[in-house]
């Protein structure tokens, strides 16, 4: 899609979110957040700043303590049990008089089992009385319950997350990672699930994606973000070279030389983060 047609679709879809927001529609605000963030994804970070920094600025009210309280309102206004009618009571047969009682005359047919027998002329031979025919017993139509047949989630994707989360999460990681760089540290993922709860149960393939997204929002000359995060005591994320990669910085073959080109990006972080706000 042309990146231009997607920016005019996430600034429509903004507007929209706008209206819901000063109308307290919560319901329709959380779908077009979600649906805004989906937009989002599908243009590199840098083309699509100024409307992510929008929909950062509308998390904050949409986490507001009012907005909470509301949709806690809406839900527990959804999960009321309604009440039900009850049906009218059925009216009390009264049972007529003696007197005006009618008469119930059974009549007689020549098929009835109590109708008395002909007489038959010598030598002839008595039919045997008809006898009504049996009346079919009526089953059951109703069908058989059928099991619900619930998808089984394949391996491995029950962690992972949709474009437009990831963009989302890419959006506040990467002032945490400005904040490390100017203070010359390094981070690991579980000093940033401190900082960032959402993070707590995110898969390892979208961690990696959301340190690419991270470095894809950066200008050419800034170096990568992603450096910084590292594993055991301030050891090389596994990772890095792979991302580098991807992002068109060389990392080279080797461990040497991989190494040494994750510690030329930390320095090079360190220095261009230092006096910057």
């Amino acid at each position: 899609m042309d990146i231009a047609m997607i920016r005019r679709s996430l600034n429509g879809t903004l507007t929209e979110l706008q209206r819901a927001i000063e109308r307290f529609d919560v319901a329709r605000a959380g779908d077009l957040f979600e649906w805004a963030w989906h937009q989002a994804s599908q243009a590199p970070p840098r083309e699509t700043r100024e409307q992510r920094a929008q929909l950062k600025d509308l998390k904050e009210v949409l986490g507001s303590r009012r907005w909470r309280e509301e949709e806690r309102r809406l839900t527990a206004q959804e999960l009321r049990p309604r009440p039900v009618a009850t049906p009218p009571a059925p009216r009390k047969r009264v049972k007529p008089p003696v007197s005006a009682q009618r008469p119930v005359v059974q009549p007689k047919t020549v098929w009835s089992s109590d109708a008395p027998p002909r007489a038959t002329a010598p030598g002839s031979v008595q039919q045997p009385a008809r006898t009504a025919p049996p009346v079919p017993a009526t089953c059951d139509a109703s069908p058989m319950p059928v099991a619900e047949v619930r998808p089984v989630p394949r391996d491995g994707q029950s962690g992972l997350l949709g474009a437009g989360r990831l963009a989302e999460l890419a959006t506040d990681l990467r002032p945490l990672l400005e904040q490390t760089a100017r203070a010359g540290a390094t981070t690991t993922w579980t000093a940033i699930r401190k900082r960032l709860p959402a993070l707590v149960r995110l898969h390892r393939d979208d961690e990696s994606v959301l340190l690419w997204l991270v470095d894809d929002d950066r200008d050419q000359s800034e170096p990568l973000l992603s450096a910084l995060v590292t594993v055991g005591d301030r050891q090389m994320h596994p990772r890095f070279p792979t991302i580098a990669e991807q992002l068109g910085v060389s990392a080279g073959r080797s461990s040497t030389q991989q190494r040494s080109a994750w510690n030329y990006e930390v320095l090079k972080a360190h220095q261009h983060w230092r006096h910057r706000r």
